[in-house]
């Protein structure tokens, strides 16, 4: 009945091409013994009579399977963007990223620098940082996919949280500690435990390649074009600008950061609660990190100028650092975002 409301003309036109009573053969499973019928001579079909009614038969047995199948998922809608060739989707990128940095621009860069743009050597500074940033996180990338496949995404997802929190903690905070606190003149202990930083950071986000890769690979886009724009808006703003969000920054990422670790300490009957608190964690911490971008970018400058004076050390590691866990913590958050979108279609 399911097929006949979804295809009512479905068995119609399979009755079309059905044979002629007349050229069928009734078979019967008789119960009762009847008395043998008299020898009657019948002319066998010929060959091509019986080719047509096996076609027939089968054209009939497949329009009944046809109708009869049941699809439960319906086809996603279509996206204008991944719609054409690539010409276009270049031009309809490029169309999004310049009207976002425009927007971006309008809103909060309305005064520029005063000095009539970025010096050189402040420019240096930031593209050796971009660089180290670039590297670090294709050391990661790199990492994280080998780790997934020799299995430890596995062992991690199996193994206790706490333990898990406990030792990423150690291994990523004690790594970037000594890697602040080394000289940039000591090459091989600064480049070691920025190694070691990366590799713990790879470790940690190698169960993210239990996602669609395509999920992943638009997230990473995603995440360069909203960085990209917002450090091009932090090194053309005034000097010093946005320094002033550091306080209220470390005070939102607190606030993330608790939202992160409730699942573990609420019960799970607390399902309003944890709907919040995973809203902070998702939306607010996306908001929370795109404005740390902004503030390292200026950052950044302020101590490329402080170099260029002699007040401190020419340390670009030191800064790839900030750009990488801004660069994660958006990433993550884009990645999670759109799994649940794709989820609810």
């Amino acid at each position: 009945m399911a097929f006949m409301l979804r295809r009512p003309f479905a068995v119609v036109n399979a009755l079309k091409q059905a044979p002629n009573a007349s050229q069928t053969v009734v078979r019967s499973f008789q119960t009762q013994a009847q008395a043998p019928l008299k020898n009657t001579f019948t002319k066998p079909a010929s060959p091509l009579r019986s080719f047509i009614s096996a076609n027939q038969q089968n054209a009939l047995r497949n329009a009944f399977r046809q109708s009869s199948r049941r699809e439960y998922q319906t086809q996603a809608p279509g996206n204008p963007i991944a719609q054409g060739n690539m010409t276009q989707r270049l031009i309809y990128g490029g169309a999004i990223f310049g009207g976002t940095l425009l927007a971006i621009n309008l809103v909060f860069n309305r005064e520029t620098r005063e000095d009539g743009g970025m010096p050189l050597y402040e420019r240096e500074y930031l593209n050796d940082t971009f660089l180290h940033t670039g590297l670090g996180i294709g050391i990661i990338g790199v990492a994280a996919r080998a780790l997934h496949a020799n299995g430890w995404s596995y062992r991690l997802m199996s193994a206790n949280p706490w333990l898990v929190l406990g030792i990423g903690l150690v291994g990523s905070i004690g790594s970037m500690m000594v890697c602040y606190n080394t000289h940039p003149d000591n090459y091989m202990l600064k480049y070691g435990s920025w190694a070691t930083f990366n590799l713990t950071q790879a470790a940690l986000l190698s169960p993210m390649f239990f996602f669609n890769p395509a999920i992943l690979a638009r997230a990473g886009l995603y995440t360069v074009g909203i960085m990209g724009s917002i450090a091009i808006v932090g090194a053309t703003a005034k000097q010093d600008k946005y320094l002033y969000l550091g306080g209220p920054l470390l005070a939102g990422v607190a606030l993330v950061a608790l939202s992160g670790l409730a699942p573990m300490v609420l019960p799970a009957t607390a399902l309003r609660t944890l709907a919040w608190t995973e809203n902070i964690w998702l939306y607010g911490g996306l908001a929370v990190f795109m404005g740390f971008t902004l503030y390292d970018v200026q950052k950044i400058l302020n101590h490329a100028r402080m170099a260029q004076r002699g007040l401190r050390p020419k340390d670009t590691v030191n800064e790839s650092i900030s750009l990488e866990l801004d660069f994660i913590n958006i990433f993550v958050r884009l990645v999670q975002i759109m799994s649940m979108q794709q989820r609810r279609k």
